[in-house]
């Protein structure tokens, strides 16, 4: 999978330097994923919640950050749409951002 873009997390990772390892972990795992459906991704991350329009929000660091992705399977494109607190996803949309 190819991961747009990786800069977002990486800006999120030095203000949050305990989120870094995973971080990584994570965006190393996409690179090499091969998700056709929200089945594949949730087999893998069975904490992942799967929502409408594509989007999949990983827990990070035992849910203290969440991270919104939106997923085009066909061309194999993950989307980063939202890298945050836990206090500042429960002020967003995630089935619209």
């Amino acid at each position: 999978m190819r991961l747009i873009t990786k800069t977002k997390l990486i800006e999120f990772w030095t203000r949050h330097t305990d989120s870094k390892e995973q971080l990584q972990a994570w965006a190393a795992e996409v690179k090499h994923a091969d998700w056709k459906t929200p089945s594949d991704v949730k087999a893998r991350y069975g904490t992942a919640d799967i929502l409408p329009g594509d989007r999949v929000v990983f827990n990070i660091k035992g849910n203290k950050y969440r991270l919104i992705v939106k997923i085009q399977y066909k061309i194999q494109i993950v989307f980063i749409r939202f890298i945050g607190t836990h206090k500042e996803y429960d002020k967003i949309d995630a089935e619209k951002i």
